[in-house]
């Protein structure tokens, strides 16, 4: 193939195929973080609500990946996190588990269909006399 059907703007751009920058496919726009948008710079361990957009429902602290965070951030948030659970400002678990027991030999309660499909009540064949 010819150089001039392979890439017509660059060539008119007096430029060869080495000079054209490759596209990036995996290329993703990297997250901002939360403290630079709002311009904190100190992150309290009192500050509760901010604290938990960097915790999961499950009291995990995210990663910097997640949350955008910069490596010194990320630090400071960490330590704030733990001061706060320290603190039982913030709990060490996410959101408490469903502890009722049931009876033993009791039935099960019924469990909701997942498909909502698969909810609706089938046709009835007709019975045969």
């Amino acid at each position: 193939m010819s150089e001039e059907l392979k890439n017509p703007a660059a060539l008119e751009a007096g430029m060869k195929d080495a000079d054209v920058p490759a596209r990036s496919r995996n290329k993703r726009k990297k997250k901002v973080s939360i403290l630079t948008t709002q311009k904190i710079y100190e992150v309290d361990y009192k500050d509760t609500a901010l604290l938990k957009k960097f915790v999961n429902d499950r009291g995990k602290m995210l990663s910097s990946r997640q949350t955008g965070t910069t490596a010194r951030q990320q630090r400071v948030v960490a330590q704030a996190v733990k001061r706060a659970r320290e603190m039982a400002l913030l709990s060490f678990i996410g959101e408490p588990m469903n502890l009722e027991r049931r009876e033993p030999g009791a039935p099960r309660p019924p469990r909701e269909p997942r498909n909502v499909e698969a909810a609706a009540p089938a046709a009835e064949a007709p019975v045969a006399e």
